[in-house]
């Protein structure tokens, strides 16, 4: 049956509502609030879920039980698994590129630049993953006769405030050494901007990253990220999306179990080559003895 032009004009969109991804699982909030994401035109695009501070506590307690599996994977099977995301984001582009032209107003062709952008350094995060101990580990020359060998391990959970500007290739950019290195993560989206946020936690639960291994929260980041600052499970916190004044906060907070703190940076530049600096950054140094001979 033919459509008409009359017809297909006063059809309704149907509006998606997104769900948080916690525990390689899709709950609700736990409040049950949403709220209106908007274009950089101001034009409503979907619903987000605005997640509380018991949904903060949930995702704390699923990215905890899974350090062991993901810590104990070796190097090489995680870079496999890493790489497969990669796969998937790259036949998923098409979408991506949507959203992050709509939430930072970019032209379609700035868009999907952005996002090979980041599939390519998801790739080249991926490539780290069995190479980053040889970069920061070693043997150390000693007195005796002992081997002396120094190993780095993952710091554990990590909670992550994703970049509320650059919507993916920054969300990317400090999401993936978290997980490249061993750890797992709580991820804050952009307040603003959470959509690639929240999609990429629909590409992760259908790759072969196991649930729990990161955690996708979204809604008001300063309400978010109190209660992981100051959770006493939760071994650091990267700052990157929290302004001045709420880092600040979240810094004084974050001491009270001694958290490794990323402070944000006056500015990033997505683009630029990233280095190893997030990938050390969440790494401990883990040192052994070992008479020689035996």
């Amino acid at each position: 049956m033919k459509v008409s032009d009359d017809a297909r004009d006063a059809r309704l969109s149907v509006l998606k509502t997104y769900k948080l991804y916690v525990g390689g699982k899709f709950p609700r909030s736990e409040s049950g609030r949403v709220y209106e994401v908007t274009d950089s035109r101001d034009r409503w695009l979907a619903n987000a879920p605005l997640a509380s501070r018991k949904d903060a506590r949930d995702a704390v307690v699923a990215a905890r039980k899974a350090v062991a599996g993901w810590s104990g994977a070796t190097a090489y099977n995680r870079g496999q698994v890493l790489y497969r995301v990669a796969e998937m984001l790259e036949g998923r582009r098409e979408q991506f590129a949507r959203e992050v032209a709509e939430a930072e107003g970019l032209s379609k062709a700035k868009a999907a630049a952005a996002v090979a952008a980041a599939v390519d350094r998801w790739v080249w995060y991926a490539g780290w993953t069995d190479k980053i101990a040889q970069v920061v580990g070693g043997a150390n020359p000693v007195a005796g006769p002992y081997f002396n060998l120094s190993t780095p391990e993952p710091t554990g959970v990590v909670a992550v405030l994703a970049p509320q500007r650059s919507s993916f290739l920054g969300l990317v950019s400090v999401l993936a050494p978290v997980i490249a290195t061993g750890n797992t993560a709580v991820l804050v989206a952009s307040q603003e901007a959470p959509l690639p946020a929240l999609s990429l936690g629909e590409v992760l639960a259908t790759s072969d990253l196991p649930g729990g291994v990161v955690n996708v929260l979204s809604g008001r980041t300063a309400e978010i990220a109190a209660p992981l600052a100051a959770h006493q499970d939760v071994n650091g916190i990267d700052l990157t999306g929290a302004d001045a004044a709420l880092a600040a906060e979240l810094e004084t907070a974050a001491a009270d179990n001694l958290k490794r703190v990323r402070r944000p940076a006056l500015s990033e530049d997505w683009s630029a080559d990233p280095g190893t600096g997030r990938l050390t950054e969440w790494l401990e140094t883990k040192t052994v003895w070992h008479p020689i001979g035996v």
